[in-house]
């Protein structure tokens, strides 16, 4: 499973409002190559399941991740955080053998 924490899931709610979409729309975790560690996460808003998607509900929240990324991201939790030390989305990922000290990349 993957799931977010309740400041996640409340700045999404205002990050979809903001950009005019409709609460249909769910946030897309997903897993790219790239970034200094090998691995990146991305985030986007979605409203379409595809073939082989692992959904989940977490907060009121809908989470969508490819079969792919799933591999990467089981057991992760997305938490957000607007303090002094950085502002922005956080992967708690217990698969990542090492992270960049951004926090947007990993490696297993």
């Amino acid at each position: 499973m993957i799931s977010i924490s309740p400041k996640a899931a409340e700045h999404v709610a205002k990050l979809r409002q903001e950009s005019g979409l409709s609460p249909d729309y769910g946030l897309r975790v997903s897993v790219v190559g790239g970034g200094c560690s090998g691995l990146s996460y991305q985030l986007d808003f979605d409203n379409e399941e595809q073939p082989g998607d692992q959904v989940f509900e977490d907060k009121g929240l809908k989470l969508l991740c490819n079969l792919k990324s799933y591999l990467y991201l089981a057991g992760t939790e997305l938490d957000y955080s607007d303090g002094l030390n950085g502002k922005g989305f956080h992967f708690a990922n217990p698969n990542a053998s090492r992270s960049c000290g951004c926090g947007e990349s990993f490696a297993v």
